[in-house]
């Protein structure tokens, strides 16, 4: 399938768009899911993501959580990497963690959007909010998928 040629979105109508997209909601601390977006999308960037990792990285939840369909992401003006990128890293339901971080390693670019995602989910500070149960469950979580992705530490 060939892709439209239209103007793509700029990587501020991408942030906009996300930001549109999980208004109102918030991450398990309590805080505008927007931080979480920005904190990745950033993260992206300083671990020498280029624009369409940073790009993939302000949506990577985005059609995971239901905030924007697949629909919208296969019509979106981005660039087939971006949306291979997001698709990698959205989750399925009942997919066993293996099956997801291989499909993670297969999608070039893929990567460091998750590692740079991981890296804020498990910032000690943001965990610190939460109660011990929570904080362990997801600590663990976390750490699997590390390891899974071949990432150290």
């Amino acid at each position: 399938m060939t892709e439209t040629h239209r103007t793509p979105l700029t990587p501020a109508q991408v942030e906009a768009a996300a930001r549109a997209a999980h208004a109102g909601q918030t991450d398990k601390a309590g805080r505008p899911y927007a931080e979480h977006l920005r904190a990745v999308a950033e993260g992206v960037r300083e671990r020498g993501g280029d624009a369409e990792q940073i790009a993939a990285a302000w949506l990577h939840d985005a059609v995971e959580d239901g905030a924007l369909s697949p629909d919208w992401l296969r019509g979106a003006a981005l660039s087939s990497r971006t949306k291979d990128i997001v698709l990698a890293v959205t989750k399925r339901a009942g997919e066993p963690p293996e099956a997801y971080a291989a499909r993670i390693l297969a999608v070039p670019g893929a990567l460091l959007v998750k590692e740079a995602d991981l890296a804020h989910n498990a910032d000690p500070d943001r965990l610190a909010i939460l109660d011990a149960a929570t904080r362990e469950r997801l600590t663990e979580k976390y750490a699997r998928m590390r390891a899974l992705l071949g990432l150290a530490g």
